[in-house]
């Protein structure tokens, strides 16, 4: 892609102290078998090497913008960021020690328009400390609504894909409160969308660090958090879905 051409495809990592991570995750972008995309890397307030590699990896592929936060915000307003500056038709998201494997984004588009979706995701694979995969594979359902997702959790950041000529990016902003990606989908949903699941594991999951996710009881205060004040559920509905929800949660570590 020469450098002022409108790429097909926009890809957003936030990145904030990921020096040991963040080469090895953007070659796994670059690696893509689908090669006309942006690759916006979000510098959030580092402290570390992150920001010279990221300027090492601008200079040497010029589809590689960083755009620099300054001070940390976290990862919603570093996404937010680069949802802004994204000029593809279709945006994907990738935290900065996950991998994709080189077919993700080449089938990721290749089932949207299978589907005629705005919204797809794909299975993943849990990671290693050294994204080695474990073999634990997390699949998904064909197609998701919004009730459909409440007590389910699977849609993962890592996979996502959007087209923007189908959402407005305003859809697709994450707004600053914990489990701000689970809060974004159920927004799209809820109006009307359907996210459709690709059951192929195109991603690793790098666990190493995650300790929030890790955590059970802040992940149940979390969700529980969501359904009663983002989605302002009553407690019957919010402890129906959140059982639906701990019993799959459960289920994709075992």
């Amino acid at each position: 892609m020469e450098k002022n051409a409108t790429p097909a495809v926009s890809i957003v990592i936030p990145v904030h102290n990921a020096e040991q991570y963040i080469e090895q995750t953007v070659r796994s972008v670059e690696a893509q078998t689908e090669q006309d995309f942006e690759l916006l890397l979000v510098e959030d307030g580092s402290n570390d090497a992150s920001a010279q590699i990221l300027k090492k990896l601008a200079a040497e592929d010029v589809r590689i913008r960083v755009l620099v936060n300054g001070e940390p915000h976290g990862a919603c307003h570093a996404r937010n960021c680069g949802i802004r500056e994204a000029k593809g038709r279709y945006l994907a998201f990738l935290d900065a020690d996950d991998l994709w494997l080189p077919e993700k984004l080449a089938k990721s588009l290749a089932y949207m328009k299978e589907k005629d979706g705005a919204f797809v995701f794909t299975a993943y694979e849990f990671g290693d400390r050294e994204a080695n995969g474990t073999g634990k594979i997390v699949h998904v359902p064909e197609h998701l609504t919004y009730r459909q997702a409440l007590p389910r959790t699977v849609i993962f950041t890592s996979t996502v894909v959007f087209d923007l000529t189908r959402l407005r990016k305003e859809q697709i902003y994450m707004p600053e409160i914990t489990s701000e990606d689970t809060a974004t989908w159920w927004n799209i949903l809820r109006s009307g969308v359907t996210a459709y699941g690709l059951d192929e594991n195109l991603v690793t999951y790098r666990r190493a660090g995650k300790s929030l996710s890790s955590n059970k009881l802040e992940a149940i205060r979390r969700i529980w958090i969501l359904y009663r004040k983002n989605e302002k559920l009553g407690i019957l509905p919010s402890l129906y879905y959140l059982c639906g929800w701990a019993v799959r949660a459960v289920a994709r570590r075992l």
